[in-house]
C-alpha cells in the first residue's frame, strides 16, 4: 500500500472518529460536518457528489452515515479509505455505548445527565435543518427536481406505496430518462 493512501486513510479515520465522538443528531448532522470540511474547506468533493453519496447511502440497507462514510472513503482512496472511514465512524459509538452500559444504573436517574441530553437535543434541530436546507437547495434548483420531489412526497404521504417501491420507481425513472436523453429520443 502506498504511503499516500495510508496517510489519507488514517486522516479519514481520525476525522470520522472525531465527529463520531462529538456529533449529536445522527447522520444528517454528520453530513453537515462532512459538507463543511470536505466540500467548503478542502474542496475534495462537490456538493453534488456528497448529495449523491447521501442518496445512495440512504437507499441501501444499513446505517445511512456508515454507508456514506464507506462511499466517501472509497472515492478518496479506495477500499482502504472506505474501511478507515467506517471504522472511524463506528468506533466511538461502540466505545461510548460500552461505557454507558457499564454505568447505566447511575446515569439513568442523574439530573445533570438528563439536563445535558435535553440541551443537546435542542441544539440538534438547527444542525439538521441547516444540512437539509443546504443540500436540498441544489436538488430543488431545477423544475424537474421540484416535480420529482413533490411527486415522491405526495405518493409517500397519500398512498400506501412502500418507500422501497418509491426508491425503485425513482431509479427506474432516472434510468429511463437518462437512456432517452443519451439516445436522442427526447
Amino acid at each position: 500500500m502506498k504511503s499516500e493512501n495510508l496517510k489519507k486513510g488514517l486522516r479519514l479515520f481520525a476525522f470520522f472518529f472525531k465527529i463520531g465522538c462529538f456529533t449529536f443528531g445522527g447522520g444528517w448532522s454528520i453530513l453537515a460536518q462532512m459538507e463543511q470540511e470536505f466540500v467548503e474547506k478542502e474542496g475534495l468533493i462537490t456538493k453534488e457528489e456528497l448529495l449523491e453519496m447521501a442518496a445512495v447511502g440512504k437507499s441501501v440497507p444499513g446505517i445511512m452515515i456508515t454507508n456514506i462514510s464507506m462511499l466517501f472513503g472509497y472515492q478518496l482512496c479506495g477500499w482502504f479509505g472506505g474501511v478507515c472511514s467506517v471504522l472511524g465512524i463506528t468506533c466511538p459509538a461502540v466505545l461510548i455505548l460500552t461505557a454507558v452500559s457499564w454505568g447505566y444504573e447511575s446515569f439513568k436517574s442523574n439530573y445533570w445527565c438528563h439536563c445535558a441530553l435535553r440541551g443537546i437535543q435542542a441544539a440538534v434541530v438547527p444542525i439538521i435543518g441547516s444540512a437539509a436546507l443546504s443540500l436540498g437547495r441544489d436538488v430543488f434548483a431545477t423544475t424537474k427536481g421540484k416535480a420529482i420531489g413533490i411527486a415522491a412526497f405526495l405518493l409517500c404521504v397519500f398512498t400506501g406505496i412502500s418507500n422501497i417501491w418509491l426508491v425503485l420507481l425513482g431509479i427506474a425513472a432516472a434510468l429511463l430518462t437518462e437512456g432517452v436523453r443519451r439516445h436522442g429520443l427526447s
